[in-house]
C-alpha cells in the first residue's frame, strides 16, 4: 500500500480516507440534501488496483526454454473486481492485505469457471457478481461465465446454497440478486423501494411487516403512455412484476401495457379488440397476467366493504412475513399497491403502508413521500362502503 497522502500511512484507520472523499470538486465538503439523510447502507469506497511496472532489475539473467510441442494462446481481459466489508477503525494495512488476498481468491475461482465452461478452443469471460447473504456468510463473490443465463447454473447455485448453508426454496445468488451499492444509479430511470426513506407509524405495540426486497415504483405517465384515468392497475402489477425480475425469479422485462392486455386475450379472460384499449383490469386480471406471463401464482382476498380491511391485519402481517411480495388492492374503485402493514395484535390498530400509482410526476423521491405518494395510510383510506379484490402473489420455490 502507497499513498500520495503523507498523513495516510500503512497504521491509519480505513475511516480515515472518508474525509479526503467527500470533497467535491471546489475543495468543500458535499452539502447533504433533505432526501439524503435517510442514507442507508454502507458507505462505499471505490479502490483502483496499480501495478508498479518499474521495479528495480535484479541481477539473475534470463531463461529462454524451447518447447517444441503444439501450444496454444488466448488473451482474455479479466474484469477483477473484489469487495471487501470492514469496520471503520481497522488499519489500512489490513484493508490491503485482504484485498490482495480477495484477488488472488477471484483469480482462481476465475481460472476454475474459464476451464469447467470450457468447449475446445473457446473460452467464456469469467464475471464476478458480489451478493450481500444472510449472516454469517455476509458479502460474497460468486464467478459465473459470461453469456450463460442463470437456468443453466442452477447445480452450481445448489452446491453454493449447501456451502452458505442458504435456504433452498428462494433465489440468493441468482444475477439479479447481486448487490447494489448505494453509489451506483439505476440505469433504466425508475425509482427503487421509496418506501425505505418513511418514518414508520406511532401505534403503540405495532410491529412492522414489509415487503421483502426490491421493487421499482411503476405509475402513471412513465414509459411516454398516457394511461391517466385508466391505467393504475396496470402500473400495480407492473410494480409486483419488477419485484419478482429483481428477486431473479423471472429473467423477463416488465410487460408493457399491450402485452399484459395481450395476455389477458391469451388466456381467453378479453376478446381481441381489448388490446390498444384504455379499459380497466382489476385484481382477478392481475393474477390471470402473472400466472400467464410468469408462472406465478396468487391467492385472492375479498372483502364486501372497505370497513373491513381493519380486520385483515393477521392476513396481511402473515403475507409480508412469508411471501413478502407486494399486493395488488382494485375493486368498486382506484386500484393500489400495498407494500406493509404496521399491525397491533393485542389493540387490532392497523396502518397501511400504500404505492400510489396515480402520481403523474418526475421521478422525485423527496416530492414523492412528502406529498403521500408512498405513504403511511389509516383505515379511513379505504372507501369504507366499496368492495375490494386483494392480489396476494405468491413466491415460486426455486433457487
Amino acid at each position: 500500500m502507497k499513498s500520495n497522502v503523507e498523513s495516510l500511512t500503512k497504521a491509519s484507520s480505513c475511516g480515515d480516507i472518508l474525509q479526503y472523499i467527500e470533497l467535491d470538486d471546489s475543495g468543500t465538503k458535499k452539502s447533504s440534501k433533505k432526501k439524503d439523510k435517510k442514507k442507508s447502507g454502507p458507505t462505499v469506497v471505490n479502490m483502483k488496483l496499480l501495478f508498479e511496472v518499474t521495479e528495480p532489475a535484479g541481477n539473475e539473467a534470463p531463461s529462454l526454454i524451447r518447447v517444441s510441442t503444439q501450444q496454444h494462446c488466448v488473451k482474455m481481459p479479466l474484469p477483477l473486481d473484489c469487495v471487501l466489508s470492514v469496520t471503520t477503525d481497522e488499519s489500512l494495512a489490513t484493508v490491503c492485505t485482504g484485498l490482495v488476498e480477495a484477488l488472488n481468491k477471484q483469480l482462481a475461482d476465475m481460472e476454475e469457471v474459464v476451464l469447467r465452461y470450457r468447449k475446445g478452443s473457446s473460452f467464456l469471460v469469467p464475471q464476478p457478481f458480489h451478493f450481500q447473504l444472510p449472516e454469517p456468510a455476509g458479502f460474497t463473490t460468486v464467478i459465473y461465465p459470461a453469456g450463460v443465463p442463470d437456468s443453466q447454473l442452477q447445480d452450481a447455485r445448489e452446491d453454493l446454497h449447501k456451502r452458505f448453508k442458504l435456504p433452498s426454496d428462494r433465489p440468493y445468488l441468482r444475477r439479479a440478486n447481486a448487490f447494489h451499492f448505494p453509489d451506483a444509479a439505476y440505469k433504466d430511470g425508475y425509482l427503487r423501494n421509496p418506501h425505505i426513506h418513511l418514518n414508520p407509524p406511532n401505534i403503540e405495540d405495532a410491529k412492522l411487516y414489509l415487503v421483502q426486497g426490491v421493487y421499482s415504483y411503476h405509475h402513471y405517465m412513465q414509459d411516454r403512455v398516457d394511461d391517466d384515468g385508466w391505467g393504475c392497475a396496470y402500473r400495480s402489477l407492473q410494480t409486483i412484476c419488477s419485484w419478482f425480475q429483481q428477486q431473479g425469479y423471472v429473467e423477463t422485462a416488465v410487460p408493457t401495457h399491450t402485452q399484459i392486455q395481450q395476455a389477458l386475450v391469451d388466456v381467453g379472460d378479453k376478446e381481441p379488440r381489448f388490446v390498444g384499449s384504455r379499459q380497466w383490469i382489476g385484481s382477478i386480471e392481475v393474477q390471470a397476467v402473472l400466472n400467464q406471463l410468469l408462472g406465478v401464482t396468487s391467492k385472492i382476498m375479498f372483502v364486501s366493504q372497505g370497513s373491513e380491511l381493519t380486520t385483515k391485519g393477521r392476513e396481511l402481517a402473515n403475507h409480508f412475513l412469508t411471501e413478502g411480495t407486494p399486493v395488488m388492492i382494485g375493486g368498486g374503485v382506484l386500484a393500489h399497491t400495498i407494500l406493509g402493514v404496521a399491525w397491533s395484535e393485542n389493540t387490532g390498530q392497523i396502518r397501511f403502508l400504500i404505492l400510489d400509482p396515480h402520481y403523474t410526476g418526475g421521478e422525485d423521491l423527496q416530492t414523492i413521500t412528502d406529498k403521500g405518494w408512498c405513504g403511511w395510510k389509516g383505515p379511513e383510506f379505504w372507501d369504507q362502503n366499496a368492495y375490494y379484490n386483494l392480489c396476494l402473489p405468491q413466491r415460486p420455490k426455486t433457487i
